[in-house]
């Protein structure tokens, strides 16, 4: 290894990449068997690398590694380190095996392995008070039974992990997104599953539900993730979608655990969604709604200072100051209280950040979680049309029919059209109940309704065509259209979530929706154009695989407020990241094997659907 990193790793990074290696050293000489072997391609050198550190991780002082593994092909060899190797690296427990692992980074602020467990988890505060007993640095909480937004602003400056499902004296497992997001997190989860399940890791899928379930039945929501500050957040809603297809994959079907689920998931449709502030009455709509007071401790310091320096400006104080007054209460502002309501909403939604939800979330009837919503109802009428024909019983003692969620699926299609869809634009846009304005942000969000199954072909046909022409780029889908970050961008801040950058789980979704309506060349395209993102960075960079990519540019190498998680390691990648996994493992089971030949030979997708 010293040897190989010393001729070839020129920029000293612990990476050997298409940025080292100059001419005149572009082949490596590998003796196996008395034959000599020529490696002229960076690709098979820093192969050659991976494989070195693999073994050096079991401290093996002998390998035997196979020309093949240095020359797989790429897609394959990309896919079969996520079925064998990433998956088991980004599973997490959160019990005495797991413990050390998710409670001791940086994120926890002090020494303490703190550990928050609801009140109502009997197993769950008997299995940590009893662990407790034997590890003196953690430090175990029990919730009360009503969690305010004051409860959770007291414990800002004591964050901790919250606990999740504890069965037969273990942690239920889950996975992870990678990186600095070392918790279970609300949508990442839904995606990961899909991979998973491609992957035949059935009771993994399985689990991931499972603990789902456990916060919905104790926590109240599905949680941005299980750290203390997320108590009154959530994430965007597929538990419908996730329990329907692990049980459709289960290879044995467990109706009672089906029943089980799906009443947790109505239970959190009606609670979650059509109570309190996430509804809205004079539309009949839903809209991301945050509670939580003052400022998001989760961010980076200095992430507010430009807002809060505005405000320390007019109270003629510095910002430091400012902020320090602020969080006492010293110092109140109506108006930055509500600039934090919309800022915690935009990261509720799952796009933090977009210019799309800046200082508005909170106000808007959004496209994607009415879609959503959607869903859930056809999945529960589904649910219950196939497995429950004499009715369902709820948690609250409802009996349930699929003709039930019929006519709920039925008034939120009418009402989208309604409120969401412009004529003039031909397409589906956030509405602000505040404004009773309809927006024209050209989000990639706007073509939820795909995926949802929502859209008449005439509707369908139409958003296909903008899709296409707005949001398609060399290496996948954008987030929005540049011309509507040239409109409502006011400062030169890149917002993560907008042009040019691209995320796996739009495309997903957008390719499930495209196939839906029988937009299966445009699928194919959109697919190929984002593999061959993945495929040609992780080839060109020592198998890098992050969170997110500039698609105009079709480069890891992203520049937004956040930085791009997953390219920061050593020799070699070992988890890459969860959403962008099973957005490969999902690419590769929809695409013709023909265009994974063209992959592995990074054939430009320009060449490949010539116009």
């Amino acid at each position: 290894m010293a040897d190989l990193l010393a001729g070839y790793d020129t920029d000293g990074d612990k990476r050997i990449t298409k940025d080292d290696a100059p001419a005149n050293k572009d082949y490596f000489l590998l003796s196996t068997k008395g034959d000599t072997v020529i490696l002229r391609n960076t690709y098979y050198i820093s192969n050659l690398l991976q494989e070195l550190a693999i073994a050096n991780d079991s401290a093996q002082e002998n390998l035997l590694i196979s020309l093949r593994q240095i020359q797989e092909p790429p897609a394959e060899r990309i896919s079969r380190r996520i079925k064998t190797q990433f998956w088991d690296d980004l599973t997490r427990t959160i019990d005495e095996a797991g413990l050390d692992r998710i409670a001791g980074d940086d994120k926890m602020h002090d020494t303490q392995q703190r550990v928050y467990v609801p009140f109502d988890d009997a197993v769950g505060i008997a299995y940590f008070k009893e662990l407790q007993t034997r590890k003196p640095k953690l430090e175990v909480v029990v919730l009360p039974e009503n969690i305010t937004a004051e409860y959770v602003r007291s414990i800002n400056e004591k964050p901790g992990i919250l606990s999740l499902k504890i069965e037969d004296g273990k942690g239920v497992p889950f996975v992870v997104p990678g990186g600095r997001f070392n918790e279970m997190y609300g949508w990442d989860s839904y995606f990961e599953n899909i991979g998973l399940l491609i992957d035949h890791r059935y009771d993994l899928a399985k689990a991931m539900v499972d603990n789902f379930c456990y916060q919905v039945k104790h926590y109240g929501k599905i949680l941005n993730a299980n750290r203390s500050y997320y108590l009154t957040r959530t994430q965007p809603p597929f538990l419908s979608s996730a329990i329907r297809e692990v049980y459709h994959a289960m290879p044995a079907k467990d109706k009672e655990w089906l029943a089980e689920s799906l009443a947790i998931a109505i239970h959190e449709y009606n609670t979650v969604w059509m109570q309190g502030n996430r509804y809205t009455p004079q539309t009949g709509l839903n809209r991301y709604y945050a509670d939580g007071l003052g400022i998001p401790p989760e961010t980076e310091p200095g992430h507010f200072k430009e807002i809060l320096q505005e405000y320390a400006d007019k109270h003629h104080v510095t910002e430091i100051e400012f902020e320090t007054k602020y969080k006492s209460g010293e110092i109140k502002s109506a108006s930055l209280d509500r600039y934090f309501v919309h800022d915690r909403t935009l990261r509720e939604s799952g796009h933090d950040t977009s210019w799309r939800l800046d200082n508005v979330a909170a106000d808007l009837n959004s496209v994607d979680v009415n879609a959503l919503l959607y869903k859930y109802e056809k999945d529960f009428e589904f649910l219950i049309s196939t497995y429950f024909k004499d009715g369902f019983k709820g948690l609250d003692g409802t009996t349930y029919t699929a003709n039930f969620w019929h006519e709920k699926a039925e008034t939120r299609k009418l009402l989208m059209r309604k409120y969401l869809w412009d004529d003039k634009l031909q397409g589906f846009f956030d509405y602000n109940v505040k404004t009773q304005q309809r927006g024209d942000f050209m989000s990639a969000t706007n073509f939820f309704p795909l995926w949802a199954g929502l859209c008449t072909k005439d509707e369908a046909a139409k958003l296909v065509t903008i899709l296409m022409h707005e949001l398609k780029a060399e290496g996948g889908i954008t987030g929005s259209s540049k011309a509507s970050l040239d409109k409502y961008a006011i400062n030169g801040v890149q917002r993560q979530w907008d042009y040019p950058n691209g995320w796996a789980p739009h495309q997903m979704l957008l390719w499930k929706g495209l196939i839906n309506y029988g937009y299966d060349n445009e699928a194919r395209e959109l697919i190929y154009r984002w593999l061959w993102t993945i495929t040609k960075n992780a080839v060109d960079y020592n198998g890098t695989i992050p969170e997110k990519y500039d698609v105009v540019n079709a480069t890891h190498k992203v520049y937004a407020e956040y930085g791009n998680v997953g390219t920061d390691f050593a020799y070699i990648t070992r988890s890459g990241f969860g959403w962008m996994n099973a957005s490969y493992q999902y690419g590769l089971s929809l695409l013709p094997e023909e265009y994974i030949k063209k992959l592995d030979a990074l054939e430009s997708p320009d060449s490949v659907f010539e116009k």
